[in-house]
């Protein structure tokens, strides 16, 4: 490999060759050995399900549900937009395929 005196001059600064430029040995890392894992503590099946339970009711007590006004108001907003939109894609439907049936009715 072709390497000019700049490149060489790096590469011995870095240690990767002699003094003579030659490749120099690069020293073995020891292969690392796994760190034994941290023995965890099971709980039993009914403590775990009690412990998730309780859990559970801590984040839903977090939780703020909407009021009975505020379901009934978005379930209008949610049905008023379902048929609107219903009828503008069967309203365009029903145009295409009339522009359809009389370009190859031709």
């Amino acid at each position: 490999m072709a390497m000019n005196r700049e490149q060489k001059r790096m590469l011995q600064r870095q240690g990767a060759l002699g003094a003579d430029g030659t490749p120099a040995p690069q020293a073995r890392k020891a292969p690392a050995t796994p760190k034994p894992k941290p023995t965890e503590k099971r709980l039993p099946p009914i403590k775990w399900a009690r412990q998730y339970l309780r859990e559970v009711m801590a984040e839903l007590r977090k939780v703020s549900f909407p009021t009975r006004t505020e379901v009934a108001n978005y379930s209008v907003i949610v049905f008023a937009l379902i048929v609107v939109l219903t009828v503008s894609i069967g309203l365009l439907d029903l145009g295409l395929s009339h522009l359809v049936l009389k370009v190859f009715s031709r």
